[in-house]
């Protein structure tokens, strides 16, 4: 029997699904062990929140592992007498590879919820962190429907000090991804919006280093699927921008741009269930896509997105929202989040074979 199972990716949606047995591939132990290296906490308890989530890891040019994540009381953290300005962005730093984290530090804290932040450090050495604002309906206005937009924020000294404004960059759109760079140097995010019974992806471009966004473009509107998508996007090696696309009723999706996202295809099945999409390149050329259901889970597609090997286990916990990155041995650290009360963020490391993963000390 499917069990009912009470997720609630924005704060605003409630969403309750039947997981079904899903079929996922056996991640390879070494045969060296009685078990798979246990998942990992690299950061947990209030020194941060009670209620920590949402992470996202990048390498950044010096080296270090830069962590964000959200920090609050609860999936949604409104402004309380605990946390007078509700949820924050909260990072961790580590100096060697993974092994070791720095305590956690505010990166970012607005009067209102700052949620679902994301990292990335473009060729000028910006580093950008994007992430959006929830505001709900109040006693003032209780028919308007909550307000979601992305912010940036940057930084130029390898992430010790932040913008002490944000910018809004795409008003009355969401994100759930990093800021890509692309060849001929513009920046992409995607973006998302539920637009009354519906709910579709986009992406924004800027071509002067951040410091102006076009319009959101749309990706999927009038496909009759509802995508509530908290897009992402790799760059294929035939130059085709990919795009991830969730989907709360059916699998995910995905649609191609042929110029660097200023226009899109229609949006396809992709073939498998899966929310909050996130995708790496390992410098071996496969192309990882972490994403949770079934729980936190990995597919791994060895022909530029064309099929997808998975889904792999990465954990039995359905927080998610994960995130990867390479280590200089060539073996891949993934971050997530656990979910309810208390929740931590957690990280395992592993190496990708050809017939699954093998998890490492």
């Amino acid at each position: 029997m499917p069990v009912p199972i009470k997720l609630e990716p924005l704060g605003r949606i409630v969403l309750l699904i039947s997981v079904a047995s899903f079929p996922i591939f056996d991640a390879v132990a070494d045969p060296g062990q009685t078990s798979a290296p246990p998942p990992r906490v690299i950061s947990r308890g209030a020194s941060a929140g009670t209620y920590q989530a949402f992470p996202d890891v990048c390498r950044l040019q010096n080296g270090d592992l830069l962590c964000v994540f959200y920090a609050g009381y609860a999936h949604v953290s409104l402004p309380n007498s605990d946390f007078p300005k509700g949820g924050r962005i909260c990072m961790i730093r580590s100096t060697d590879d993974g092994k070791t984290w720095s305590s956690p530090t505010t990166l970012f804290d607005s009067p209102v919820d700052d949620r679902d932040p994301h990292v990335s450090q473009i060729s000028d050495r910006t580093v950008m962190c994007t992430f959006f604002t929830y505001e709900p309906p109040d006693q003032v206005t209780p028919d308007r429907s909550a307000r979601c937009s992305t912010c940036l924020v940057t930084s130029r000294d390898g992430g010790q000090t932040w913008d002490s404004q944000p910018r809004v960059i795409a008003p009355g759109w969401p994100s759930s991804a990093p800021v890509r760079e692309l060849p001929d140097g513009s920046l992409i995010l995607g973006v998302y919006r539920e637009d009354g019974p519906t709910a579709y992806g986009g992406v924004i471009r800027s071509t002067d280093k951040g410091r102006s966004w076009c319009t959101p473009i749309p990706i999927g509107k009038d496909s009759g699927v509802r995508l509530d998508a908290e897009t992402d996007l790799i760059l294929l090696k035939d130059g085709v921008l990919y795009a991830a696309l969730r989907s709360d009723k059916t699998n995910m999706h995905f649609a191609t741009s042929l110029d660097l996202g200023l226009t899109w295809g229609p949006v396809r099945d992709i073939g498998f269930p899966g929310h909050c999409p996130h995708f790496t390149r390992l410098n071996t050329g496969q192309i990882l896509l972490s994403h949770r259901l079934p729980n936190t889970a990995l597919h791994v597609s060895f022909d530029e997105a064309r099929t997808w090997l998975g889904p792999f286990e990465i954990d039995s916990t359905i927080g998610a929202y994960p995130s990867t990155v390479q280590l200089k041995d060539g073996s891949v650290l993934v971050v997530y989040y656990e979910e309810g009360q208390g929740s931590a963020i957690r990280a395992r490391r592993f190496r990708l074979l050809a017939r699954g993963l093998e998890f490492l000390q």
